[in-house]
């Protein structure tokens, strides 16, 4: 696991990476967009859904979470078909069955019915993170994956930049033809994500050489490229992928600053409705740390490509997000928390478009579709884990103090586990000489 090699942009390649990235990333990026905002914006829903139908803080922290259980439980053998059937197919399938999944929220009555939609919701979506992420690998050579990675990852704070303040604004839309305006947000966020997936259908293609939108000369130096760096990889299958202690340390590293993103992303309409009154408002406002989030991790995977330090970088990105989680507890005014809050998802934003160059340099093949769907299953836990806590500290303290404490401490504690991946990279060196 080669952590520090510098990137060396030969221009005529990066032409090609060019002409590749701008074929996928449009269709990726919209619909990781829009698959983060079927995620989170239940935390706009909660602004007026909790009320009429019945939810307590507790209720609402559990049904936000369990969407990951299904999904967790689905990501592992949804990528072993991707495998086998193709990215093409596979990622335009589950983005149409999520849309349609997501527009169905819309129906929920009570906390069982609530509980069933993020079920069905998890397991529509599963598997197209880490799809995603292996298709990338595939693709892509290691010395251009940050910066590739930081792109499609910029789904993430663009959702909550951009859909905030649409979230607030559907709100608006209650008692059209008999719907509540947080129904209409369901179906007007949802749909478009069918759509998108016809769009993945005739845009992806499953590797380069049946691409036919690459001349001859690009495919054979893209292939080349790919070729050369799976030499210096040794090939494993999935049991010996699932073995290796790297897997199980990227597992439990993502799975920290997953915490932090989820808490506070689904959470943070509610943070701020203590203070603000109006779900427009809202929107606006919970939209100020994503624009900060979107240039810092653009910045910050070109920064870790180009000097190869992508371990720590990682490292930095984590302890950023632990501080600015502390800062936000013990500041005096919501103006400061403000800025912790953003420092926080700087950090976690940051972190996940450095971390995803980290396993496309130990598993290929089989055994990268797998090892990539395991480390994200784990990691997708935090996403239950994040938002229960904050809902579970919030009804028995009636405070956000101690869920958001919660999440810096295991913030910090990724940022420790960070460090062994030195130690493998010492050894895997040691190995080779």
């Amino acid at each position: 696991m080669n952590a520090t090699t510098k990137a060396t942009d030969d221009p005529r390649e990066a032409a090609i990476i060019r002409k590749i990235a701008y074929r996928f990333l449009p269709v990726l990026i919209c619909g990781y967009f829009l698959n983060y905002l079927d995620r989170t914006n239940i935390g706009f829903a909660a602004l007026t859904m909790n009320d009429e139908i019945g939810l307590s803080s507790a209720q609402f922290g559990v049904g936000a979470g369990i969407f990951f259980f299904a999904y967790c439980i689905f990501e592992v053998p949804s990528n072993i078909v991707m495998y086998r059937v193709g990215a093409r197919l596979w990622l335009a399938r589950i983005m149409i069955t999520w849309g349609i999944m997501s527009a169905f929220m819309a129906l929920v009555v009570g906390p069982f019915s609530f509980y069933a939609a993020r079920l069905l919701l998890g397991m529509s979506e599963a598997g197209f993170f880490p799809g995603v992420a292996f298709f990338l690998s595939t693709w892509f050579p290691k010395q251009y994956r940050a910066r590739i990675m930081a792109w499609f990852l910029l789904s993430i704070p663009l959702s909550s930049l951009l859909g905030s303040p649409v979230s607030g604004a559907l709100l608006h839309m209650d008692g059209i033809w008999g719907l509540s305006g947080w129904q209409w947000m369901f179906i007007i966020e949802g749909t478009p994500t069918a759509l998108v997936g016809l769009w993945a259908l005739r845009a992806l293609a499953d590797s380069p050489a049946t691409a036919t939108w690459l001349t001859d000369d690009e495919r054979t130096t893209i292939l080349d490229m790919l070729a050369a760096e799976r030499r210096d990889k040794p090939r494993k299958d999935i049991m010996a992928a699932l073995r290796d202690p790297r897997v199980h340390v990227l597992a439990v590293i993502q799975f920290g600053f997953t915490v932090g993103s989820y808490g506070v992303g689904i959470w943070l309409p509610l943070i701020l409705k203590q203070f603000l009154s109006e779900p427009l408002t809202i929107g606006f406002v919970s939209a100020i740390p994503y624009v900060f989030a979107c240039l810092a991790m653009l910045a910050w995977a070109a920064h870790a490509d180009r000097s190869g330090r992508v371990i720590g970088n990682l490292a930095l990105a984590c302890l950023l997000g632990a501080v600015g989680m502390a800062f936000s507890i013990v500041s005096s005014s919501p103006t400061l928390a403000m800025i912790g809050l953003t420092l926080a998802l700087v950090g976690v934003t940051s972190a996940r478009a450095i971390f995803w160059t980290i396993p496309g340099q130990i598993l290929t093949g089989m055994a990268g579709a797998a090892g990539f769907a395991y480390i994200n299953t784990i990691a997708a836990l935090g996403g239950f884990v994040g938002p229960a806590a904050i809902g579970w500290a919030r009804q028995v303290t009636g405070s956000f103090t101690w869920g958001l404490a919660f999440m810096g401490v295991i913030l910090l504690a990724t940022t420790l586990m960070v460090w062994p991946l030195h130690h493998f990279r010492r050894q895997a060196q040691a190995a080779a000489e």
